[in-house]
């Protein structure tokens, strides 16, 4: 008889399977859809391969795609390990990017450095207040972080789309106006390090590695990061050590929101360059998606933001070149998630071979 029991310990070994087997399956199934949908899958796969791996270009590209999503699943990192579920990180980029968008209107005269320390800090405390908000309404309430987080989502969102449709930040022509502002000064504009055209990586990558970086030794060799480790396995336990419960929330969802928040101010700053919901959307939620594929750690998270970087990247080419329709490629994402987390549940379970008693 076969039993299903829960493994004692980890088996490098066995992870390096089961993940295996999720991105087999994950292809695999990517590939049957495809096929479904009239499109051909070799040639759609070979057009996404060469779109975020062909060229140097390409590559820049790629690696300027996982940016936000790294610096997003960071931010989840932090808020889900304390098992607080922060899933507001949509309005979190947005807020990010309205509070540097609305310094950069003040910072111009300002020496450039000065001028983009300031942008940056408006994007971190921008998604930071939007997290904190949360946070306190959570500690003063006892209102729901999911439902707050969600609804703070929608009115972030609503105000973008009234400063933009009509409102003080919306660009106007001669005889249209454009759901857009005005492009960002060009003296604003975040340097960019490798690449051109589509293909431009600019400095808020160096930011994004620092911050995985900065969340590894947080997590892992700070009173801090023990506290918020302590207070997703055992919140009561800590309680009575001392810890102020009430303060490690906040601080917790300001952390978990300010770097989502800066994820939407360098997506606006280093590639964008104007402020549009349509650059934006998707964003967080992806995010969210990269954090939980790599298993809510700074380096799984690094390696899961690349894949989804490299998958966003290549997927505008995919639909160039091979006419696939532009949901399968967010239906493909939710795959990878999905056969992901059964990886991670399988990685903890093992077979073993009980035998069966026989009474006389």
């Amino acid at each position: 008889m076969i039993s299903v029991q829960r493994r004692s310990g980890s088996s490098l070994g066995w992870n390096i399977t089961c993940y295996s087997a999720a991105m087999i399956c994950a292809f695999l199934t990517s590939a049957a859809l495809l096929t479904f949908s009239g499109g051909d899958p070799v040639k759609a796969f070979s057009a996404l391969l060469t779109g975020a791996f062909g060229s140097q270009n390409a590559l820049y590209g790629s690696l300027a795609k996982a940016t936000p999503l790294l610096l997003v699943g960071l931010g989840t990192v932090i808020a889900f390990r304390a098992k607080i579920w922060n899933i507001g990180q949509e309005g979190q980029v947005f807020a990010g990017a309205m509070a540097a968008y609305w310094m950069s209107l003040w910072v111009a005269p300002l020496p450039y450095w000065l001028a983009w320390l300031l942008i940056a800090i408006a994007g971190l405390v921008g998604g930071g207040v939007l997290g904190l908000l949360a946070g306190y309404l959570k500690v003063r309430f006892g209102t729901s972080e999911v439902i707050s987080t969600v609804m703070l989502n929608y009115i972030v969102i609503y105000i973008l789309a009234y400063l933009l449709d009509g409102g003080p930040w919306m660009e106007s022509g001669l005889t249209v106006a454009y759901h857009q502002s005005s492009p960002v000064n060009p003296l604003l504009e975040w340097p960019i390090l490798l690449g051109q055209g589509s293909g431009k990586m600019h400095i808020g990558f160096i930011l994004a590695l620092a911050a995985a970086a900065f969340c590894a030794v947080l997590l892992e060799r700070t009173s801090l990061g023990y506290e918020i480790r302590a207070f997703g396995s055992n919140p009561t336990a800590l309680r009575f050590r001392g810890t102020n419960i009430r303060r490690l929330l906040l601080v917790v969802m300001l952390l978990s929101g300010a770097l989502a928040g800066l994820a939407g101010a360098g997506e606006l700053f280093g590639t964008s360059h104007r402020l549009r919901a349509e650059t934006l959307l998707g964003i967080g939620s992806s995010g969210i998606v990269v954090a939980m594929v790599g298993g809510l750690r700074p380096s799984g998270v690094m390696l899961a933001a690349l894949f989804f970087g490299a998958l966003k990247s290549g997927a505008i080419y995919m639909r160039l070149k091979s006419g696939t329709p532009a949901g399968l490629v967010s239906a493909m994402e939710g795959l990878v998630l999905l056969f992901f987390l059964c990886a991670a549940v399988a990685t903890k379970l093992q077979l073993v071979r009980v035998e069966e008693k026989v009474h006389a």
